[in-house]
């Protein structure tokens, strides 16, 4: 990700939810103390997620639905919506994303994890969005949601999965999200709901593209689930386009980035 401007920028950088969270502001005001302070509370919101919703800690929420220590019922708010959006994000990816995931025992166990990353960072930048006069940009494990209404639009990188150090291509990113999922920096970590068995190698890479880091990241991880068919529920999903890489480092994409595919 680059940007070439001569505005005055900063650019923090915190490890929250167990992944690298960076926030870049670009304008006048980017180095007053009040763009300090909505970023410090940009990264407490999402610490606070993480109490709520980590699947490491036996003490927040998630942990004690699983094991049965809280009801349904008496969920906080925050919890109950995003259980409420994995059952949407359950019916949009036609099953390829779901937050229980089956277990050798038959039973599926609970982790929204999947789609709680991209949920707390679009919640907690919020506050960004009223910074007067700047532009910002959020990156979190790879995943970006910004806007740039003041200056250019901000130059996003899509790595090759093959090849961390090389780019595939560079997408203009006006104000929305870009959103990858695959192999290249966790493994074979992603798992088939339909089976709890690691995803089958038919994609080394899916990227979406959207106006919402929630959508676009949920369906990035069906996108690598399903697979090239994948293709076809993205671009009838409004407002998305994605980019599929397959074994071979073959890309396709849908039809709002052809012009930014590699030529082979």
């Amino acid at each position: 990700m680059t940007t070439t401007t001569t505005t005055a920028r900063r650019t923090w950088v915190e490890q929250v939810m167990g992944l690298p969270v960076s926030v870049t502001v670009r304008g006048p005001h980017a180095w007053a103390d009040r763009t300090d302070g909505v970023v410090r509370a940009f990264y407490a919101d999402l610490r606070q997620v993480d109490r709520t919703f980590s699947t490491y800690r036996a003490d927040s929420e998630v942990s004690l639905l699983r094991r049965g220590a809280l009801s349904r019922r008496l969920v906080s708010p925050d919890l109950g919506h995003v259980l409420d959006l994995c059952a949407q994000a359950k019916e949009l990816t036609g099953g390829h994303f779901d937050a229980a995931l089956p277990q050798p025992d038959g039973t599926r166990l609970l982790d929204p994890s999947g789609l709680v990353k991209g949920w707390a960072v679009e919640r907690a930048a919020a506050a960004l969005r009223a910074l007067p006069d700047a532009d910002w940009l959020v990156v979190a494990g790879g995943d970006v949601l910004g806007e740039a209404t003041a200056g250019p639009a901000w130059r996003v990188a899509v790595e090759d999965p093959r090849d961390r150090s090389r780019t595939l291509c560079v997408l203009p990113l006006r104000r929305g999200a870009v959103a990858t999922s695959g192999t290249a920096a966790r493994g074979r970590h992603l798992l088939d709901p339909a089976t709890g068995r690691p995803v089958a190698d038919h994609l080394l890479s899916a990227t979406v593209v959207g106006p919402s880091l929630t959508w676009a990241d949920v369906l990035a991880t069906a996108a690598f689930v399903e697979g090239p068919a994948s293709l076809a529920r993205v671009a009838g999903t409004s407002g998305y386009e994605a980019l599929l890489v397959d074994p071979d480092g073959g890309c396709t994409g849908t039809a709002g980035l052809q012009q930014h595919l590699p030529v082979a």
